[in-house]
């Protein structure tokens, strides 16, 4: 009987957790459809649009400073910019901002040496504009702006395959 309560307890707990998440829109990006325009500002003052990556192919990582998948995937995104930068990949870290504020990502920015532009993302962007439900995740786009490819957290599979993504996209 307690087994009975207990999985109703956290059954009525998930669901309660669920309810409060921000609802995800309908009209969350797919392959082969434009990505989600967006509007942020660097960390070092620049004003950054999906327009301005017109031409190249774009890599977003939506990261939060405390995440320890995020932490494995930068060293990864700085060697990518260092193969392919020349080659038009460009890179840009989006800060989800649960728990982080502006000092915290340029602290962050310089302590992990990242060379990639890096912004804060308002919850409009992160929730309804991609989709956000697990950092990181990473999007690919290509030179058109339309999105190829989505991954959910970092790994080995995932390290391999956004690159040979990014090979094939470079080559169009």
């Amino acid at each position: 009987m307690n087994l009975l309560k207990s999985g109703k307890f956290v059954a009525a707990t998930l669901l309660s957790v669920l309810l409060a998440m921000p609802a995800v829109s309908s009209a969350l990006p797919q392959k082969g459809q434009p990505a989600p325009p967006f509007h942020v500002v660097s960390t070092s003052g620049q004003k950054i649009s999906l327009s301005n990556y017109r031409g190249y192919v774009l890599v977003i990582e939506f990261f939060a400073t405390w995440c320890g998948g995020c932490k494995q995937s930068i060293p990864h995104l700085l060697e990518l910019q260092k193969l392919y930068g020349k080659q038009g990949l460009q890179i840009l870290g989006l800060d989800i901002g649960q728990g982080d504020d502006l000092n915290d990502l340029k602290e962050f920015v310089a302590k992990k040496r990242i060379g990639y532009p890096t912004a804060m993302a308002d919850e409009d962007l992160v929730y309804d504009g991609f989709g956000i439900r697990m950092i990181p995740s990473l999007f690919v786009i290509d030179k058109k702006g339309i999105l190829v490819e989505r991954y959910n957290g970092f790994n080995d599979d995932n390290r391999k395959t956004l690159e040979a993504t990014i090979k094939k996209l470079i080559a169009e």
